[in-house]
């Protein structure tokens, strides 16, 4: 007697073949950038062990060394600690901007399941090689320099490639509320970050690097053997990038509703599009230069949040790294919202300026009143995380997949990785100078800090504000034309 056939493959076989594709997608995707972010989180946390206060420790057991910081990791050990912080950060940071303007280029030419399983795995070496510097007891700055200039080269090509591949699978209608879900995965990532790298910071930090260096190269491994392109690659449907009735379903649309042209030769067929190609594509200067201070803003808290609560608060290196994924747990929530209300208002631009006005005044509140008791100070970090992050999410995912796939460029597919890569690499010039600001004007004090990133908030909302005026002169215009209908 045969068995009958498994509860589980037969829930697999009711899941029509698209569906099973796009769902593959989002989770290998989901998992590469979170472990790509998962391996960028280790510095924040280790930052505070690096430099530490030895005065609770007892007494100097080395006459030639500083009396109060003789347990630090040199030459994290002097006065200028924050500015060689700063230098660590910027190391990363500014290759990860200069090369990100370039990765697109590539991206956009190579087959992205080669590109980004490589990038995966010289990630996970360079990620392990900080952290050979504690078991290698290497206390030379440039060491570690170089090793965040190479990470930071490597780990461009991420974005790019993740964004295009789920803008090949998903079309525009339910973009938002999917890539809101989807782009968790960068809070995802800092919060494991910070979890495994708290596990050894105050034991062996070294392993707070080759952990996150090992998982991020082991996902690279499983996307090169499972991650699938384009959808014409395995005989699924390509989804429609933009709306040619209201009776279509955005995500998936039969063979008879599509032209009798292969959209997979015709993508062949057509050039990729250049740099300037891409910047003339309308919104892409305006969300870039939001981007640029929305980034600032949340990687001013990547790098820099554990530390002013250990400054603050005055909480240990393990209990900080805890407390700032609460941080993270609200930028979940906020590109969640996001995408959301984007979807159903269609003001991508409206949504994030309206999410960074509110930003402002709750940033300044945090650093007033956050520290007043636990429970003020994890609702604040929460809220903070929201309204920050969600901009930011919304920008880099459902914005960059609708620019690229954008209604001037005639159904040519290759330009998304460009696209995306030109915001992205925007933003990080932000994200570059947030830490370095933070670490140049954090001695002068934490208020200081946070003037900083309320102005940067308030800007990038003033960029948007020529998208926004259109985005609201279009819905006026929507209402217009159906009060003259309903009349008619």
């Amino acid at each position: 007697m045969r068995a009958a056939l498994a509860p589980g493959v037969r829930l697999l076989r009711a899941v029509p073949r698209d569906s099973r594709y796009r769902g593959l997608t989002l989770v290998l995707t989901f998992l590469s950038y979170t472990s790509y972010h998962l391996s960028r989180k280790p510095i924040s946390i280790v930052k505070s062990q690096l430099h530490l206060n030895c005065s609770a420790l007892g007494s100097n057991p080395h006459n030639d060394s500083n009396s109060t910081t003789w347990c630090s990791w040199a030459p994290f050990d002097q006065d200028n600690y924050k500015e060689l912080f700063g230098a660590l950060d910027n190391a990363f940071l500014v290759a990860y901007a200069i090369g990100m303007f370039i990765s697109g280029i590539f991206g956009e030419r190579l087959p992205l399941r080669y590109y980004l399983s490589g990038g995966m795995l010289l990630s996970g070496i360079f990620t392990a090689l900080f952290g050979f510097g504690y078991f290698w007891n290497i206390h030379v700055l440039w060491y570690f320099i170089i090793v965040q200039v190479c990470n930071g080269l490597a780990q461009t090509t991420g974005w790019p490639s993740v964004v295009a591949c789920v803008g090949n699978w998903f079309g525009k209608g339910k973009r938002g509320l999917i890539m809101g879900i989807w782009n968790s995965h960068t809070s995802v990532g800092n919060i494991l970050g910070s979890l495994i790298a708290g596990a050894w910071v105050s034991s062996q930090w070294g392993l707070s690097f080759i952990v996150p260096g090992i998982i991020i190269a082991v996902v690279g491994i499983v996307c090169f053997f499972f991650l699938v392109e384009h959808p014409e690659d395995v005989g699924c449907s390509p989804p429609l990038q933009h709306d040619t009735s209201d009776e279509k379903d955005p995500e998936g649309v039969t063979s008879e509703d599509r032209s009798t042209t292969d959209p997979k030769e015709l993508n062949e067929e057509l050039e990729a599009i250049s740099f300037l190609g891409a910047l003339r594509i309308p919104g892409v200067v305006e969300f870039s230069l939001c981007l640029l201070f929305a980034k600032l803003v949340s990687y001013t808290f990547l790098y820099w949040l554990p530390l002013y609560i250990v400054n603050v608060a005055h909480f240990g290196a393990k209990e900080a790294g805890d407390l700032s994924t609460l941080f993270d747990v609200g930028g979940i929530l906020g590109g969640i919202f996001a995408g959301l209300i984007s979807d159903y208002t269609g003001g991508r631009a409206t949504t994030c300026c309206v999410m960074l006005v509110v930003a402002a005044p709750m940033l300044f509140l945090y650093n007033h009143v956050g520290q007043n008791g636990i429970g003020t100070s994890i609702a604040m970090l929460i809220v903070c995380g929201a309204l920050v992050n969600g901009p930011y999410a919304l920008i880099t995912t459902a914005v960059s997949a609708d620019l690229g796939t954008h209604e001037s460029l005639k159904g040519n597919a290759k330009a998304l990785s460009t696209v995306t890569a030109i915001i992205d690499g925007t933003g990080s010039v932000g994200a570059a100078l947030g830490p370095l600001l933070a670490g140049l004007i954090s001695p002068t004090g934490w208020n200081n800090v946070f003037y900083m990133l309320i102005a940067a908030d308030v800007l990038a909302c003033l960029l948007l504000a020529r998208v926004v005026v259109k985005e609201v002169r279009a819905w006026y215009g929507c209402m217009a034309r159906k009060r003259g209908f309903q009349q008619f």
